[in-house]
């Protein structure tokens, strides 16, 4: 079998490739027990099955899919991919690089240029330098945006017209998850008179937000989304398969988030790390879309690489509601019910686990301090010692223990929401009517991910108490959750730092890490909107807002949370009389009529090579195909740059919020005439290379037990010097030090960043050896050559007297072959002049990986491919 002639779909001139057909052509009576995700990999390979990469044959690889087989390369090809700016742009300077490349190689620069179609969304750019209690803070923000951006949004225009099928939505559009969901995914596509279920891929890890709509999505790093930009197909094996069957149903005065709070510390516990999960039970079905998407976002939380939900009336009605056409809304309901993608097609379906969990427990709660599966039910705050029984919270300075300084409202988990975002609106309302007022010492802002999100609020009366309380619309883009949450008040930072006051945030986000938020707040919690807002108005995270006092009335009346937060009537009475389809339609019709009208052009139209300015700070020609990334090269005498614990994120890794001017980047800055007020972000500067390692373990949060002390520190050797990481890094790439990192488990947690792949691979980092790694991080560092590896079970840095004094040898690289017991050894001397011999598990995973690796990362592999494809 090598290729499937497509089908008549019932009820439409257009044909489809039937999954069922083909599967049971293989295995007769399989495709019942298939779950959603197989069938779509199915249909991927049937439709995508001339291309001549099926080296085993389809129905092998079929068989596969069948029977959950986990050990078999197969390719995906997703239909789309979708870009925010901190890895979007990166990723094109990549691209715009690669053209130099090829054309200094000899070869044609145009050929580097996406395949498939690609969209950017400009939503991660935006910081709070304003708050949302100024009246002008959206102008004044967007104003701030343009201006130190000009060089990234100049480069995006250059990009724009220079590649074609490439979009670009600039800023005060939304955020990229948004306008997936809300616009960009038609759920099933058509092309040449076939229609096949929609596929993405996206530089953010919460791409999965789109899996509420029945769309097989995830997280990719920058890297690997310009390898299928280029066409190249995703060379995977199938994660395994989890069913989460949610039953009961969710208790009245219980949001989404705190739904998916509860998912998250439920999940973490199951550990479903890289899986596949599916959604299903009655609880699944009784959720409304928006509900969905939140818990879809948060699949890497939950560690899993995707989180999905079938196709029911409830994708149908969502559709309808966000303004896609009638015809789209039946070729979805014809195409779902033809190929067994309907939600009530699964009742056979086989998993490699089965999980329970009953909505009918989830409580209001909060996540924290620092990760988002750390749940706390706010019942359970004076128990964990969080809240105080009288907290002694001053209306005016000082600033109390516990204070919160940030309370966001930001984009991405929540304002997808819209019963969500009422349910702030409506406890806003109710405090204006109380009295009451938000602590000046708090900094708030409301940055919605979707232009409608505006249209609805007002509709419902509730942007005005939002604005009184200081949550007045900062801009429409990510922001708090990304480390945007802008500078504080001078007198308050002083005050801050002077008495040295532990400081929290409170925003409804969906990542909390250790210095995320802010570089002064010390503790962040994840909640729903409408905690986001009660927190505002307590000012510390002492204060009991589920049963004690929150504030005093304008009348010196106590009053209590119970007493402001909306029932669920009335929260589905606003729902039901302000959210229209034609808020959706006249945001987005004019915005995409807009990206048409300035489609991408030809090379005629702008120059074919990008014009690299030397004195560009944003912008620079990266350095991936210079003779030193070219090889693997030897894997001896490497020296540890950093001895890590568990859970270390991508925001240890490579940061992407605030610089301080005494930082390595800052510094930097600074000797190219950048004032501090204009340092912009972390993640703004990573198309800039040399600034970008500046980032590299820049967290002052890290802790490093080469240290001793928690910074951006190590300690040299063998000179046993503690300095800054970055320092010590230089001063070992002038000695040609080769370096190695160990840590503990779930090393890469948290954002899809590939900086944090690229920054460490530029300063030198030849191995990583870990417990265990996240998903898209292990990907990353393969794609910029660097060498995963994992101990055995039961083996750890502790286990080792792993103290950073060592020096390691990695042998049998060179024969290494990909695969699940793929054995290597690492080689230990310690400085006694003992040497310990231990066997690791290396995780180069498939072989397109292995020839990845061996090219020195995938940028160099594209571009042998190009110069080999021109001969």
């Amino acid at each position: 079998m090598t290729s499937i002639s497509p089908i008549s779909l019932p009820g439409s001139s257009l044909s489809y490739y039937d999954v069922q057909s083909a599967v049971e052509a293989v295995v007769p009576g399989a495709f019942a027990k298939m779950p959603y995700a197989s069938r779509v990999f199915a249909e991927n390979l049937l439709r995508k099955s001339t291309a001549q990469v099926l080296k085993d044959g389809l129905p092998a690889i079929l068989i596969a899919l069948v029977t959950r087989s986990h050990d078999k390369d197969f390719p995906f090809y997703p239909a789309r991919v979708v870009l925010q700016d901190l890895l979007g742009t990166p990723a094109l300077v990549d691209l715009a690089g690669m053209r130099d490349a090829v054309a200094e190689a000899g070869g044609d620069p145009r050929r580097v240029n996406p395949i498939v179609p690609t969209q950017l969304v400009v939503d991660h750019s935006l910081n709070v330098e304003v708050a949302g209690s100024e009246a002008d803070a959206m102008s004044r923000n967007m104003e701030t945006e343009q201006r130190k951006n000009a060089e990234r949004f100049e480069f995006l225009a250059w990009c724009k017209k220079a590649f074609t099928n490439l979009d670009v939505l600039m800023p005060g559009s939304g955020i990229l998850h948004q306008i997936n969901i809300e616009r960009m995914s038609p759920v099933i596509q058509v092309n040449e008179g076939i229609a096949y279920p929609d596929t993405l891929v996206g530089t953010d890890s919460h791409t999965t937000m789109i899996d509420a709509l029945g769309v097989v999505g995830w997280g990719v790093g920058g890297l690997e989304a310009e390898s299928v930009m280029l066409g190249r197909a995703i060379w995977m094996r199938l994660p395994q398969l989890v069913r989460v069957q949610l039953d009961g149903s969710v208790r009245p005065g219980v949001l989404a988030t705190d739904v998916v709070l509860a998912l998250a510390e439920f999940l973490r516990g199951q550990n479903v790390v890289g899986a596949i999960l599916e959604f299903h039970g009655p609880g699944a079905a009784a959720l409304p879309l928006a509900d969905r998407a939140t818990i879809s976002n948060m699949a890497p939380e939950f560690g899993a690489t995707a989180a999905m939900f079938a196709i029911d009336e409830r994708t149908l009605d969502y559709m309808l509601l966000t303004g896609r056409t009638r015809a789209q809304v039946d070729l979805t309901r014809a195409y779902a019910k033809a190929q067994g993608l309907w939600a009530d097609q699964f009742a056979q379906a086989q998993f490699d686990r089965t999980l329970a969990f009953d909505l009918g427990i989830v409580v209001r709660s909060l996540a924290g301090p620092s990760d988002p599966h750390q749940r706390i039910s706010l019942a359970s705050l004076k128990t964990k010692g969080i809240a105080l029984e009288s907290p002694d919270v001053p209306t005016t300075g000082p600033i109390p223990d516990g204070a919160v300084l940030i309370a966001a409202i930001t984009s991405c988990t929540n304002t997808s929401n819209p019963r969500s975002m009422i349910a702030a609106g409506l406890l806003a309302r109710k405090a204006i009517e109380r009295g009451l007022t938000r602590k000046p010492w708090v900094k708030t802002s409301l940055a919605p991910g979707s232009k409608a999100v505006e249209l609805y609020l007002a509709s419902a009366g509730l942007l005005e108490p939002l604005k009184q309380l200081g949550f007045g619309i900062i801009g429409f883009g990510c922001t708090s959750c990304n480390g945007m949450s802008g500078p504080l008040a001078p007198a308050i930072e002083s005050e801050v730092l002077s008495r040295k006051v532990h400081t929290t945030a409170v925003l409804s986000g969906n990542r909390n890490f250790d210095g995320r938020v802010h570089p002064h707040v010390k503790e962040a919690f994840l909640a729903s909107p409408a905690l986001v807002v009660a927190y505002a108005i307590a000012g510390s995270i002492r204060v009991d807002v589920e049963s004690g006092v929150l504030a005093t009335d304008s009348e010196g009346t106590n009053v209590l949370l119970s007493q402001l937060w909306p029932s669920d009537a009335e929260i589905d009475e606003a729902l039901q009389a302000s959210v229209k389809p034609e808020q959706f339609t006249s945001v987005y019709d004019p915005m995409f009529r807009r990206g048409a009208a300035d489609a991408p052009g030809t090379e005629g139209d702008v120059p074919v090579r990008f014009a690299w300015r030397e004195d560009s700070t944003y912008i620079r020609r990266p350095p991936y195909w210079e003779d030193e990334f070219t090889s693997v090269g030897n894997f001896a005498g490497l020296r540890p740059l950093a001895v890590l614990s568990d859970n270390v994120t991508t925001d240890h890794l490579s940061p992407s919020g605030a610089i301080l001017p005494d930082s390595a980047a800052g510094e930097f800055l600074q000797s190219r005439g950048v004032a501090p007020v204009d340092f912009n972000s972390y993640g703004t500067r990573r198309g800039n290379h040399v600034a970008a390692i500046r980032a590299t373990f820049a967290n002052n949060r890290l802790k490093n037990e080469m240290a001793g002390r928690e910074g951006s520190l190590t300690c040299l050797q063998p000179e046993g010097v503690v300095m800054r990481l970055f320092d010590a890094a230089e001063t070992y790439m002038q000695r040609g030090q080769p370096l190695i990192i160990v840590a503990g488990k779930n090393y890469g947690s948290g954002s899809s960043r590939d900086w944090a792949a690229k920054g460490v691979r530029l300063i030198g980092v030849k191995v990583v050896v870990c417990e265990n790694f996240e998903r898209i991080h292990r990907t990353n560092l393969v794609g910029m050559g660097v060498l995963p590896l994992e101990f055995p079970a039961g083996v750890t840095r502790k286990s080792l007297d792993i103290d950073g004094t060592e020096t390691f040898d990695v042998e049998g690289v060179e024969g290494v072959s990909p695969g699940p017991d793929s054995q290597l050894t690492l080689v230990i001397h310690r400085t006694s002049g003992s040497v310990a011999r231990v066997p690791v598990v290396c995780r180069i995973d498939t072989e397109e990986e292995r020839q990845i690796f061996a090219a020195g990362g995938l940028l160099q592999r594209i571009e042998m491919e190009f110069m080999k494809a021109a001969v």
